[in-house]
């Protein structure tokens, strides 16, 4: 079922996430829902916060030439950063049609549980480590725009409640 996608700025997206104590059918559905409203919006990365719902988890999939490859994390946590940086443009689907260039450590190594309850580690790197960031991120309530100056910041908040308000009056809510 794809869900609607919480616009910036809203508060649910600015707060902590719950851990995930165990999989149950419902985080199973949640992640299956997030992974069919990730690609329909398009994007390669989704985080619970961004449909509602204050748990630790993130799907994503950075494949863009090839078979999917979907991931659901829970509980993600970096374990370890490199110290070499990559900049890369990004988005979120939270902020539409906004990009900025953020640094971030070009690799990174992430723990976290899947679908099965089961441990997994994975070193993550290129667009793969900018995505588990940036969907972390999201997990501790940052957004990519919090790494932007406070002018940039502003004027792209603005830009997201002018469309909020625009959606609002035609009626669509996302």
């Amino acid at each position: 079922m794809i869900r609607d996608i919480l616009i910036h700025p809203d508060p649910r997206l600015k707060k902590p996430c719950e851990p995930i104590a165990a999989v149950t059918a419902e985080i199973s559905a949640l992640a299956s829902d997030m992974l069919e409203t990730m690609y329909d919006a398009p994007g390669i990365g989704l985080a619970a916060p961004q449909v509602g719902v204050m748990k630790r988890l993130i799907v994503m999939d950075c494949i863009k030439d090839g078979p999917p490859e979907p991931m659901a994390l829970l509980n993600p946590l970096v374990l370890w950063s490199s110290e070499d940086l990559a900049s890369y443009e990004e988005g979120c689907l939270s902020i539409p049609d906004q990009y900025a260039e953020v640094k971030r450590p070009s690799s990174v190594k992430v723990g976290w549980m899947d679908l099965n309850g089961t441990q997994q580690e994975r070193i993550f790197s290129g667009l793969w480590a900018t995505c588990v960031q940036h969907e972390i991120d999201h997990l501790d309530g940052k957004l990519f725009i919090d790494y932007l100056g406070p002018l940039k910041r502003q004027m792209i908040t603005r830009k997201m409640e002018k469309l909020k308000r625009e959606r609002a009056r035609s009626g669509s809510d996302y």
